[in-house]
């Protein structure tokens, strides 16, 4: 029986925020994003293999509140609830991510049924409110298995992702119309590999371009495993920043440079044009680099864009130390500098908010990239801010949030003037959730959620967001 959406749904900020909010094309995809280690919970239930980001959440230190996701949101036993908050919300597509040790607790080998069941039984849920699954098929949490005998350091955990795509998508292409990847290889790369904060906790600096290669490598597998099981509209959700030079030197400007391949170009390049976009830095990945681009480069049916905000960067300070952008260490030996953006507000994670950025961001793709740039989908897009319900009413009046949502998308429509083919929004995210290394402490949801009681409350920015989906069509 499906849950009913709740009666405590909040009262009516504007709808949408103004007049003059712009319109969208009708047939403009309006969608919200979540991913499986960050909602499920039920690490352990029904024959769930460990993640990598299980094992990294024991280490004593390595999540900033001490707390782990074992339950987060419960989302795996509460999924007919949330799928009714999003009906409620109009979105016509839910982009989630399929655990991988869920449906192969080993990351290879027999399948586990009873995980594949879940995300069957998901899909049809969604399907029956008319909404579009979008499935991920890699957010971060590799199979712990794969991850003790080198990860993504290692080119045989490509082979083995695309295996899994075709487990996927045997069972589930029949009612799913679009399909992504992998989520964010640059983070896992420098976060997890590069810098150790994230899974798996690696600190390689540059040793770390192996696990970059390795992703892509699985991508493009996964690309032609994904169409000969059936599957359609096959595209990649990748993180992008305008990079803004800190100074005037030449010093900066190298530096700048060199922060955008790292973070931009070295993944989009490969997959947009089939080359890297250097040919000194491809020639410290592992091989055969060549044949491996082929694969790399299958075309897409569309480019999934992340945005959060631009990144300033500059030559390295003279004996700097260590610095912290938004809860990631930097290293001081690092060839570049990263610098606090001034004059904006900031998110509660210290992020600042630059709805421009996100339209200068989608100009420059188009571009540096011309006709061998896909459609676009914005696949992320959010905000923390930690309001909660208010002790009185029950009532979350989050704001800014709203503000927040309404200057990007006025910031993404004015890109669509200048010409960038962009086809729809999933905002970050349906429910506040575990954010990684933060834990709990970082709240990203349209919807509150009480982590004692699992309790969802709608915020005011849930309310926003549908009477823009409805005012759109």
């Amino acid at each position: 029986m499906t849950a009913p959406v709740p009666a405590h749904l909040p009262g009516t900020p504007a709808a949408p925020a103004s007049p003059a909010f712009p319109a969208f094309p009708g047939d403009f995809l309006w969608g919200v994003s979540a991913s499986a280690f960050q909602i499920e919970g039920s690490v352990s239930a029904d024959g769930r293999g460990p993640s990598s980001w299980d094992a990294f959440t024991r280490e004593p230190g390595r999540i900033k509140d001490g707390s782990h996701a074992d339950t987060s949101t419960d989302h795996y036993r509460r999924y007919r609830e949330d799928v009714a908050l999003m009906a409620g919300l109009g979105i016509g597509a839910y982009r989630f991510s399929v655990s991988w040790s869920r449906v192969l607790p080993d990351g290879h080998g027999p399948v586990n049924p009873r995980g594949l069941d879940f995300y069957d039984r998901l899909v049809d849920e969604l399907c029956a409110r008319g909404i579009a699954p979008v499935p991920t098929l890699f957010h971060w949490d590799t199979p712990l298995a794969l991850e003790e005998r080198g990860g993504w350091l290692e080119r045989d955990t490509a082979e083995r992702f695309a295996a899994y795509a075709s487990v996927v998508a045997e069972r589930l292409a029949d009612r799913v119309p679009m399909w992504i990847t992998i989520n964010e290889p640059a983070e896992v790369t420098l976060l997890g590999y590069g810098l150790g904060e994230h899974a798996p906790g690696r600190q390689l600096v540059f040793d770390a371009l192996p696990a970059a290669h390795h992703q892509l490598l699985a991508h493009g597998l996964g690309v032609h495993a994904l169409r000969a099981a059936g599957a359609r509209r096959i595209g990649v959700a990748a993180s992008h920043s305008p990079v803004w030079t800190a100074g005037d030197s030449d010093a900066d400007r190298a530096a700048a440079g060199l922060y955008d391949v790292l973070t931009n170009r070295l993944f989009a390049d490969p997959i947009l044009t089939g080359a890297y976009p250097d040919e000194g830095l491809a020639a410290l990945l592992p091989g055969p680099v060549a044949e491996d681009l082929r694969a790399i480069s299958a075309p897409l049916d569309w480019y999934g864009v992340n945005y959060y905000n631009p990144m300033l960067v500059g030559a390295p300070e003279p004996g700097g130390a260590a610095t912290a952008f938004g809860g990631m260490g930097i290293p001081a030996d690092l060839p570049f500098g990263i610098r606090q953006i001034e004059g904006y507000e900031q998110t509660d994670f210290g992020w600042p908010v630059v709805p421009d950025g996100l339209r200068e961001l989608l100009v420059g793709l188009r571009e540096r990239y011309g006709d061998r740039l896909p459609p676009l989908y914005i696949t992320e897009n959010g905000c923390s801010y930690g309001d909660g319900p208010d002790p009185a009413t029950g009532r979350v009046a989050d704001a800014r949030r709203i503000a927040y949502h309404e200057g990007h998308l006025r910031a993404l429509h004015r890109a669509m003037e200048q010409g960038v083919d962009v086809r729809g929004y999933f905002i970050w995210s349906i429910l506040d959730n575990f954010e990684w290394a933060e834990g709990y402490r970082q709240r990203f949801g349209l919807v509150h959620v009480d982590y004692e009681t699992l309790q969802r409350t709608p915020k005011d920015s849930y309310a926003w967001y549908r009477d823009v989906i409805k005012s759109s069509r």
